[in-house]
């Protein structure tokens, strides 16, 4: 049996922030705003992850009002949805995603950002895909004020 989940995640970006993105610090004069890393990459996979199995999405699990969470690497919330769904008794078969910002360009670091993603989900790199587009200059993310990531999962049943 499989199962297939959408994720989305919006951050918005500042000076002084660090910008992580799939697991990976990206040197940037801007970053992400968030309660925890802001990592909207990871977030989006979260999401995907537990919407292919109907258990809510992240702000569910990790809510912002709730402290332990703050300036947690989203690394480890990857790690506790991908626990939750092993629960579940699912694996990741594969993740496709895609990231739209303006700025940076991201393409030297996305083999260490599909490691990072990969070993969290006991993946082969081959098995997560990380694109990225720019809208040319339009909205809040052609004029850095913002970054967006989308992710889709694919799970199946143990």
């Amino acid at each position: 049996m499989y199962r297939i989940g959408q994720g989305i995640d919006f951050h918005q970006l500042a000076e002084g922030r660090e910008l992580w993105l799939g697991g990976v610090l990206i040197p940037h004069s801007k970053g992400a705003v968030g309660h925890s890393d802001a990592d909207v990459l990871l977030h989006a996979i979260c999401d995907a992850m537990l919407g292919a199995l109907a258990l809510g999405d992240i702000g569910k699990h990790f809510p912002d009002t709730d402290n332990t969470y703050k300036g947690i690497d989203s690394k480890v919330l990857l790690q506790r949805c991908y626990d939750l769904i092993r629960e579940k008794g699912y694996q990741v078969v594969n993740v496709d995603s895609t990231l739209l910002l303006q700025a940076p360009k991201i393409g030297a670091y996305v083999e260490q950002m599909q490691h990072a993603i990969a070993g969290i989900l006991h993946l082969s790199i081959h098995d997560v895909s990380v694109k990225a587009t720019t809208t040319e200059k339009l909205s809040f993310i052609g004029r850095e004020e913002g970054v967006v990531a989308t992710a889709n999962v694919l799970l199946q049943k143990l």
